[in-house]
C-alpha cells in the first residue's frame, strides 16, 4: 500500500481554491507563481497517478503572464476533464481509437467554466466514453488512486480526482452521466455535488441525449470550493428554469427529514459500508435531524437493467458518429465494455422504447418519496474502492458489466431523475480509503445541500490525505 500526494510549502500549500483565488486578489502569492506550483506538483505525481491526458503547460505559463482575467476564481489553477472541447486541446474521451486533433473553438460548457478565472493546465484522464468506474485503459493506462496506489481512482472523471485529492490543483472539472462526480469523490475523499438537470450548459453533442443524463460539474476538497464555484457559474450562466443556489457559505438552521437507503436495487451494501452509512445517520441524528431507515429505493427492480440499455444506446450513438465525422477512428481499438454495451443496445433494439419510457417515469417515485422526506442518504458506492484489475475493460463484457452494476448501485438514479446528489467524505474504511456519503434532495435544491454539508464538515472534518499515515 503506497500513498501519494504534492502538498508542500510552495505557493499553493495546503489552501483550497477559495484560499488561493484569496492569496492571488491580496498579492499574497502571484499568478505566475501558481500556475508554477501546480506544474511541478503535477510532474511530480503523475508518473504514479496517471492522471493527465494531455498537458497544456506553456499555454498556462503565457496566461499568467498576461493582464489577469476577471472571475473570482482569476489565476487559480485547474484541469477539465477530457470529454469537452477547450480550444486548443484534443478532446479524446479516453480513448486512442483516432488522431488526436484540437478542438476549434470552446464548447458551452468550458466557457462558462473558464469565465470564473480559472487557467486550465491540461486535460485529465477519464475512462473510455465514461461508461466504467475506473478508467484502466489497456494502452492510455490506470489511473490510481493517491490514497493506494493499487487501487482504482475511481471514474469516469477518474484524473481530475486524483490530482485534487493529492493536491495538484485544488479544483476540477467532472461530469457525471452515472456518477461519474460522485464515485471519484468517494473514491478519493472529495466533495463531489452532481447538479441539477439544466443547472449547467452541456456541449451540444451530450444536450441531445434522449434522456439528459449527464451533468457538469467539479470536484473540490471543501465544501465552499463547491459552493463558490456553483455560486459563480450561476452568475455566468444563471439557469431560468431552477430556483437559484445563491452564495451559500454555511449550514442552514432548518432540521430535516431523512430517509436512509443502504439497500441498492440489486444487493445490500458491504457490511462495512452499511456501519459507516448507519454512522453518518447516527451523526444527522445527532445535529437534530429526524432520521427514518427505508428497506429499499422507490424505483422499480427494472431501472438497473433499462439503464444499461440505455448506456448500450449512448454507446451505439457514439461509435456511430465518430466513424461517421472522424477520420482515422478505429472501432477495433475500443475497449471491450465500450464494445459490449454497442453489442447488447443492437440486439435488444425492440426493448429500448419501454426502458427509456420507465426511465422517464423514475422521477415520479422519487417525488413521492420527496413528500415526505428532505434528503435522502445511501452510500455513494457499495463497497470501499477496488483493486486495479477488477474492472479491466478488456475482460469479457458480461463479467465488467456484472461488476459494475454492482459497485455502481447508488448513483444512476439521480442521473435520470435529473435531481442533484452531493458524495462527502464522511468516512474511512478499515484500509485507510476515503468512503463516500451522498446525500439527494429534490430537483432545484442544491442550497440545501450544500447547507448540510457545511454542517456535516463542520462537525466531522474530513480526513486529509497528507495527515495519512501507511
Amino acid at each position: 500500500m503506497r500513498h501519494v500526494h504534492a502538498f508542500g510549502d510552495d505557493a499553493l500549500g495546503h489552501l483550497d481554491a477559495v484560499g488561493v483565488a484569496e492569496a492571488i486578489a491580496t498579492a499574497r502569492v502571484g499568478r505566475a507563481e501558481v500556475i508554477e506550483a501546480a506544474i511541478a506538483r503535477t510532474e511530480a505525481v503523475n508518473p504514479d497517478l496517471n492522471g493527465l491526458a494531455y498537458e497544456a503547460f506553456d499555454r498556462a505559463r503565457a496566461r499568467a503572464e498576461e493582464p489577469p482575467r476577471a472571475g473570482f476564481f482569476s489565476g487559480v489553477p485547474t484541469f477539465v476533464k477530457d470529454n469537452v472541447d477547450v480550444a486548443g486541446l484534443p478532446t479524446m474521451c479516453g480513448t486512442d481509437a483516432w488522431p488526436p486533433r484540437p478542438a476549434q473553438a470552446d464548447g458551452d460548457f468550458a466557457r462558462t467554466y473558464l469565465a470564473t478565472g480559472m487557467t486550465p493546465l491540461g486535460k485529465t484522464q477519464m475512462s473510455e466514453y465514461g461508461f466504467s468506474a475506473s478508467a484502466e485503459h489497456p494502452r492510455l493506462g490506470s489511473v490510481r488512486n493517491p490514497w493506494n496506489t493499487d487501487r482504482t481512482a475511481g471514474a469516469s472523471s477518474s484524473g481530475s480526482g486524483a490530482f485534487v485529492a493529492a493536491g495538484v490543483v485544488p479544483i476540477a472539472h467532472a461530469n457525471d452521466g452515472g456518477g461519474s462526480i460522485r464515485i471519484p469523490a468517494s473514491c478519493n475523499g472529495l466533495v463531489g455535488l452532481k447538479p441539477s438537470r439544466g443547472r449547467l450548459p452541456l456541449d451540444k453533442e451530450v444536450s441531445r441525449m434522449p434522456i439528459r443524463i449527464v451533468a457538469n460539474g467539479v470536484l473540490s476538497r471543501s465544501v465552499r470550493d463547491t459552493a463558490a464555484f456553483y455560486r459563480e457559474a450561476e452568475r455566468i450562466w444563471p439557469a431560468p428554469k431552477l430556483p437559484p443556489i445563491g452564495d451559500v457559505r454555511h449550514a442552514g438552521k432548518q432540521r430535516l427529514r431523512v430517509a436512509v437507503v443502504t439497500h441498492s436495487l440489486l444487493r445490500e451494501c458491504g457490511p462495512e459500508v452499511r456501519e459507516l452509512t448507519l454512522k453518518s445517520a447516527g451523526l444527522l441524528e445527532e445535529l437534530g435531524h429526524r432520521v427514518d431507515h427505508l428497506e429499499k429505493p422507490p424505483v422499480p427492480a427494472s431501472f438497473a437493467s433499462d439503464f444499461v440499455l440505455y448506456w448500450g444506446l449512448l454507446a451505439t450513438g457514439q461509435i456511430q458518429q465518430h466513424r461517421r465525422a472522424i477520420d482515422g477512428f478505429d472501432v477495433n481499438r475500443l475497449d471491450n465494455l465500450s464494445r459490449g454495451l454497442d453489442r447488447h443496445a443492437r440486439r435488444n433494439l425492440h426493448r429500448i422504447p419501454l426502458a427509456l419510457a420507465r426511465l422517464a417515469r423514475a422521477r415520479r417515485h422519487t417525488a413521492r418519496l420527496a413528500r415526505t422526506y428532505d434528503l435522502v442518504l445511501t452510500p455513494t458506492l457499495a463497497d470501499e474502492p477496488p483493486q486495479i484489475g477488477y474492472l479491466d475493460p478488456t475482460a469479457d463484457y458480461q463479467q465488467i458489466i456484472a461488476r459494475l452494476e454492482e459497485w455502481v448501485a447508488y448513483t444512476p438514479l439521480q442521473n435520470v431523475t435529473g435531481e442533484p446528489a452531493i458524495s462527502l467524505p464522511l468516512a474511512t474504511s478499515a484500509n485507510g480509503l476515503p468512503v463516500g456519503m451522498m446525500l439527494t434532495a429534490p430537483t432545484g435544491l442544491e442550497a440545501r445541500l450544500l447547507e448540510v454539508a457545511y454542517e456535516l464538515e463542520d462537525a466531522q472534518p474530513w480526513a486529509r490525505i497528507q495527515d495519512h499515515q501507511v
